[in-house]
């Protein structure tokens, strides 16, 4: 039987995440309060910067860069913002 949470993300019961798959007090806020649908619409936020900004996952920096945008993303309801995307029109 899968857990319920209230999706900070969102702002609905949803399925929540089977483990919690990010460490320390930020991994326990996402196990918590974020779903699997939002998790899966940041791993796709995520993708897509590390790609386009040529993030190094070794660097600290880098890596500070992207724990701020997906509190920011999950926590804050402020959209990933990518210098020279635009997303497809239908």
């Amino acid at each position: 039987m899968s857990r319920t949470v209230f999706c900070a993300h969102l702002k609905k019961e949803a399925d929540g995440l089977d483990f919690q798959l990010y460490p320390g007090d930020i991994g326990k806020r996402i196990f918590d309060n974020i779903s699997k649908e939002a998790w899966a619409l940041w791993q796709h936020k995520q993708t897509m910067l590390i790609n386009e900004k040529k993030l190094n996952m070794m660097d600290i920096e880098h890596r500070k860069l992207l724990e701020t945008e997906m509190v920011n993303f999950l926590f804050e309801g402020k959209e990933v913002i990518i210098d020279g995307y635009t997303p497809p029109t239908e």
